[in-house]
């Protein structure tokens, strides 16, 4: 049976490995039957960023940016103006912090990092 996921991403991507990290998993995790979404906090949403220099392990976020894209992973960021505005072709839903927290607390099962 098919389960709601979401993996959520609240780190700064220029402080630790981790998002970077999350990111691969959520990838993981769609090559299931599972409905996956990701959800970037904060500074986590740099990690769609056109500017990715600061970025630990941006060699591997590189490679796995264009399956994300192309797979259509969807995207729920906050609606508060974030680190960045183009968001380079992602299917992006930006959202008030209560929706967010209505949203992960509905799913099955949430990993955060």
């Amino acid at each position: 049976m098919a389960k709601a996921l979401a993996v959520v991403i609240q780190e700064d991507p220029r402080k630790t490995h981790r998002p970077v990290e999350a990111l691969r998993i959520a990838l993981g995790l769609v090559a299931g039957s599972h409905t996956t979404t990701v959800v970037l906090l904060g500074e986590a949403e740099r990690l769609l960023s056109e500017e990715t220099d600061d970025i630990i392990d941006v060699d591997i976020l590189e490679k796995y940016l264009p399956s994300i894209k192309q797979l259509e992973i969807p995207f729920l960021l906050q609606q508060s103006a974030g680190p960045l505005q183009d968001h380079n072709g992602f299917c992006i839903r930006r959202e008030a912090d209560d929706i967010i927290n209505a949203f992960i607390q509905s799913v099955d099962c949430a990993l955060v990092f």
